[in-house]
């Protein structure tokens, strides 16, 4: 994003990139808007008159219509991506040409870290995988589910079913039938289910959640299973750094951190999960819960000293030194929190916390009374709007682009640090 960023046009000031968000072509409806990072396109499907679908861009339809359109998304290299039906089979549509293979259906689209890649989940015949670039893998399978794709586009992956298993065939079950498909080839080791297949940094290894049995649960990295067992254990993460593995585990009822299957935090967490490294892999933070029905943030095992009821949305500087969250009390009153101390005022909604590069500056997008407003370090825009997008900061963190609509008409806004004063 950082590098795709830096050819985007930061002129501090406010552009209409549209009037209206409506699309200018006659249709029956209209759904709602996508926004493309740079903030220089907005895209919503039309119903068109003739009772198909198309894709409106900037106020103009694409020349190809489908009989359905679902999903749109921009790729992180600013291609206008839509899963599409047509003559009752599904594909993807790319700036509106689709890929050449059809499937009985397509869901599911990810993308490589610089959006050259695009894989989907798909189904053919009753059997499951996945397509990269318009091309299925070799071998599908009975079930599949839990999608993943390498940062570098180079390997993809998924939980599968190994084997045929009629309903409530509980010895199946029991003996294991779920394995990993790396690029369309599964592990020799089967298990009773496996979750979240997780790529390192190079796309060369995966790890994934197992459960051995009824009660033991572990973290199977390339086919070979931890030597540890927990009572359960959360999504791994590899360590940029080192390469090594960590996850959430439990033991004898409490939560903590285990590298590799050796313990690295203690077990005595409530709940300890979604952990990120900064860059490096030095610094390790987690959404943690010290005493029941209380969560804060840990950061290489110490936790902030202030608990809320929810916390979620856990953001980390590249560097590690600083860390961001959301918390709520029970789904309302949700406030951003950085550092362990939360901002100013409270919310009906609250979006996840975006750092600079640097790491100096965080900004979040916010909801009160249903109007958005962005806030940086704790301060709002000099403005609110009907809905707004979350906030990017240009590359050497210095503005904060805003994309939102305003009275109807669809805004590009780089703002400076000054514009934002007032309180949030």
């Amino acid at each position: 994003m950082q590098d795709a960023a830096s050819s985007w046009d930061w002129q501090p000031g406010e552009r209409a990139i549209l009037d209206s968000v409506t699309c200018g072509k006659t249709h029956q409806w209209q759904e709602e808007p996508y926004v493309a990072s740079d903030g220089e396109r907005l895209a919503a499907i039309v119903r068109l008159e003739d009772e198909t679908f198309s894709m409106c861009v900037n106020g103009k339809t694409w020349e190809s219509s489908f009989e359905k359109l679902w999903k749109p998304c921009f790729s992180p290299d600013g291609r206008l991506v839509v899963i599409a039906q047509q003559d009752g089979e599904w594909t993807l549509a790319v700036d509106g040409a689709t890929w050449e293979e059809f499937y009985a259906y397509l869901w599911h689209p990810c993308f490589s870290a610089d959006g050259s890649v695009i894989a989907a989940a798909i189904q053919n015949d009753g059997q499951y995988g996945m397509s990269v670039d318009g091309t299925a893998w070799p071998n599908l399978f009975d079930n599949a589910n839990e999608y993943a794709i390498s940062n570098n586009g180079q390997s993809t992956a998924a939980v599968v079913q190994t084997e045929a298993m009629s309903a409530a065939d509980l010895a199946a079950f029991r003996r294991g039938v779920y394995t990993v498909a790396v690029n369309g080839e599964a592990w020799k080791n089967t298990f009773m289910n496996a979750w979240t297949p997780t790529f390192d940094a190079q796309g060369r290894k995966v790890a994934t959640q197992v459960r051995l049995n009824l009660y033991e649960y572990s973290i199977a990295v390339d086919d070979a299973v931890w030597g540890q067992t927990y009572n359960c254990v959360w999504e791994p993460r590899f360590n940029p750094g080192t390469g090594e593995v960590v996850a959430p585990v439990r033991i004898a009822g409490a939560w903590g951190m285990a590298q590799d299957g050796k313990t690295i935090w203690d077990p005595v967490f409530f709940q300890c999960w979604h952990q990120q490294f900064s860059t490096d892999g030095k610094v390790l933070a987690a959404i943690v819960a010290p005493t029941f029905g209380e969560f804060t943030v840990a950061v290489n095992a110490k936790p902030w000293s202030t608990t809320f009821p929810v916390v979620t949305e856990l953001t980390l500087s590249t560097d590690g030194k600083r860390a961001a969250a959301l918390a709520c009390n029970n789904n309302v009153d949700w406030q951003v929190v950085v550092d362990g101390t939360p901002w100013r005022g409270k919310y009906d909604m609250a979006w996840k916390p975006v750092f600079c590069a640097d790491g100096t500056h965080v900004a979040a997008k916010v909801e009160k009374s249903g109007r958005h407003a962005v806030l940086m370090d704790g301060k709002a825009y000099k403005r609110d709007f009907d809905h707004a997008w979350d906030p990017v900061f240009s590359p050497d963190g210095s503005k904060v682009l805003i994309r939102a609509v305003d009275k109807g008409a669809f805004v590009r806004i780089v703002a400076t640090l000054s514009d934002f004063s007032s309180r949030g």
